[in-house]
């Protein structure tokens, strides 16, 4: 059996990494500047499953449109979403 030591300084390096990674990714404005999203990009901004983001087209709830076989949202409607504005 390896035994490994960890140390302070060594708890205190992955504390930073992983607040560097969580300021990454809820950096205030990260998508605002791009004024079309993927799919992909509104489930992980939204935190919601494929089929969730598929009703909210459906149902009318998201505006979308579709490009050959991608499917784009614009951040514009996605904060009217979230704001309730719509």
């Amino acid at each position: 059996m390896n035994v490994e030591l960890i140390t302070k300084e060594d708890l205190k390096n992955l504390k930073a990494e992983i607040l560097n990674e969580i300021r990454e990714l809820i950096r205030p404005g990260q998508t605002e500047h791009r004024q079309w999203l993927k799919s992909v990009d509104v489930r992980k901004l939204l935190n919601i499953s494929p089929g969730t983001l598929q009703n909210l087209r459906v149902n009318g709830t998201l505006r979308y449109t579709k490009i050959g076989g991608m499917i784009y949202y614009k951040m514009e409607d996605i904060t009217k979403l979230l704001e309730g504005n719509q």
